[in-house]
């Protein structure tokens, strides 16, 4: 490991208190005591609960299987669920809840804002005129604010093909040419080396001190100048804060895919996100871009060791956002979130095969931390919550081939259930419909904010079109659900064989059709075993389809799905009817304005 990431001497002005003196630890103790009751307390009910089933005829491996499938589900759903009620609790059942969660805020700095900004846009391979369209609209919406001059706009290239290299060279001479060159400046890397974030840590050791702040912007990000200006206001009032993260949603899309995910996507993270802030505190998440940080430190203490042995798991960390974060902990500075819709926003994925992509690639990364942690002395330098991070960012994909495991026993549990004729079946259904209830809370806590929210529904587009909405993205994400959670166990399956795929690739942004065949090679397994789980509770148990039909669903009809999300007929008619639309596609905020004018331009000198 580099000597720089090891652990700094601990700096802070008061034990008591966060670095930045915004709370007392033991206020945020008592909080995160609270959630690990709680949490505890209902894996214990769920655990319970399941043996009573498994106990009642007489505990069998099926019994045994369950068991462990309910301890490795829970705690995931738990959390998102007790996430989910104190974020919207916060919202709308305490006065001044969002400042609770988020104590920088209380009150907001005002004044002159003097700390210089690099805003740095990564790009690995892109279209260059798609992302450079985004850079530039940022970039008027700042100077539009007449705080412009504080802000220098970085385009650092990894791109390794070179018919796109020369595209990007062409593209930003040009905006240089039309803008004036002191403020844009462009590099490019001929080494690809450590990926993203060796891309960042060149420019913090070539370029970083020269700014106080830099802002990083995924190829696909879009920030409006008043969510820049807040978010510098705040890291300048505010010394001992390191990482300032913006709640990043999706914008408009005409791909019905993007659409749907991000309409679930901005209801499931707002009240979580929330929730996660009210006792996560100084401890807060990094997810690589749309965040304002504090070079200083980030160049000093955040360097990423590599991991010994061969990709995937050794080699330079891909999932690096989370170990940044808790470096910089370590190093004695905040990371925190802001915890509210404000105009930070990121594409999503125009199909499933491409979300299925990225999540493979993100699972990869996780499971680094893995080896990361093993890794002597470190995971004992970090912060308490910052090594709970990293093992929740393991968990996330390593328990989750539980759910196809817990698919694939339901005809067995079925079978034996059949030769109990007094078979708690009421305990059954209502473990099952609570681990609903627990998996959909984050979304169904997002949808309660919006009706609670005066004006809420109407910037939707109406009570009927939100609560339509709300009941297709439900069915799109219980379909998806089921999809990625065979790709993973796949994907894990594969690196046990020595056979996973490392590395990142660029990214589809566009909407594009997936033909049958492509769907068909990508998720036949998906559809194997879902019409083989089908068929095994149609001999034992036929009436359980239609209560398995929620979970089981996604995978038989994992092909038609791909195919119909990413058909560009349904794509037209979702953007026509509104479908899943988000309150920017009724009311474009000024930067997006400016990106519609840019994206125009760009198309009419094609």
């Amino acid at each position: 490991m580099s000597s720089r990431s090891g652990p700094p001497p601990e700096v802070s002005p008061a034990a008591d208190f966060t670095p930045a003196l915004l709370q007392p630890m033991a206020a945020l103790g008592r909080r995160r005591l609270f959630m690990l009751v709680a949490n505890a307390l209902t894996l214990l009910v769920v655990l319970a609960g399941v043996a009573a089933l498994g106990i009642h005829g007489g505990f069998s491996v099926v019994d045994g299987l369950i068991l462990l499938c309910a301890l490795a589900i829970t705690p995931w759903n738990a959390i998102g669920f007790w996430n989910a009620l104190t974020g919207l609790v916060l919202l709308h059942g305490r006065r001044r809840g969002v400042e609770a969660a988020a104590p920088f805020l209380a009150p907001e700095p005002q004044g002159p804002l003097t700390a210089r900004t690099a805003i740095l846009l990564t790009v690995r391979n892109e279209v260059p005129a798609r992302a450079l369209a985004r850079l530039r609209a940022v970039k008027a919406d700042l100077d539009a604010s007449g705080h412009g001059g504080l802000f220098d706009f970085h385009v650092l290239s990894d791109t390794s093909r070179p018919e796109i290299a020369a595209a990007e060279e062409a593209a930003v001479a040009a905006w240089r040419s039309a803008e004036g060159a002191s403020r844009i400046f462009y590099r490019r890397r001929p080494e690809n080396t450590d990926f993203k974030a060796g891309n960042i840590r060149d420019f913090c050791l070539t370029a970083g001190a020269r700014y106080d702040f830099m802002l990083p912007l995924d190829a696909d990000s879009l920030m409006g100048a008043a969510t820049i200006l807040r978010m510098a206001r705040l890291m300048a009032a505010h010394p001992r804060l390191g990482i300032l993260q913006s709640l990043v949603v999706g914008l408009p899309a005409k791909s019905a895919f993007a659409r749907m995910f991000q309409f679930g996507m901005r209801h499931g993270m707002r009240c979580y996100t929330l929730g996660a802030s009210w006792w996560a505190g100084e401890c807060g998440p990094f997810w690589g871009h749309n965040a304002l940080i504090r070079i200083a430190p980030f160049r000093t203490f955040c360097h990423l060791p590599h991991l010994p042995g061969a990709p995937p798991l050794g080699g330079p960390i891909l999932s690096h956002d989370q170990v940044e974060a808790a470096l910089m902990r370590r190093a004695g500075y905040e990371v925190r979130v802001l915890p509210v819709e404000s105009e930070s926003y990121e594409e999503n994925p125009p199909a499933v095969t491409d979300f299925v992509s990225r999540d493979l690639r993100w699972c990869l990364g996780n499971l680094q931390y893995l080896r990361l942690l093993a890794q002597p002395g470190f995971a004992a330098s970090l912060k308490p919550m910052s090594r709970f991070q990293l093992v929740w960012a393991i968990l996330m994909f390593v328990t989750v081939p539980a759910h196809p495991l817990l698919i694939a026993l339901l005809p067995f549990a079925a079978a034996q259930a059949a030769g109990m004729p007094d078979y708690p079946a009421g305990l059954a259904m209502g473990l099952y419909g609570g681990m609903l209830l627990m998996a959909l809370a984050p979304k169904l806590a997002g949808v309660a904010d919006v009706a609670l929210t005066p004006g809420g529904v109407a910037r939707y587009g109406g009570a009927g079109r939100f609560a339509a909405s709300v009941g297709v993205e439900l069915v799109f994400s219980f379909l998806l659900s089921a999809i990625t959670a065979m790709a993973v166990t796949l994907e894990i399956g594969r690196l046990l064989l020595g056979r996973a795929r490392s590395g990142w690739m660029a990214q589809a942004r566009d909407g594009h059709g997936v033909s049958w065949r492509a769907a068909t090679r990508a998720f036949w397994p998906q559809t194997v075993f879902g019409l083989a789980v089908t068929a095994g509770l149609a001999v034992v148990s036929p009436g359980l389809i239609v209560w398995a039909a929620p979970v089981l669903a996604g995978y038989a009809l994992a092909i038609p799905f791909t195919v119909a999300t990413a058909d560009p007929r349904f794509a037209r008619f979702a953007v026509r009817t509104r479908l899943c639309a988000v309150p920017e596609e009724f009311a474009p905020t000024a930067v997006q304005r400016i990106l519609s004018g840019e994206s125009r331009r760009e198309r009419a000198a094609a």
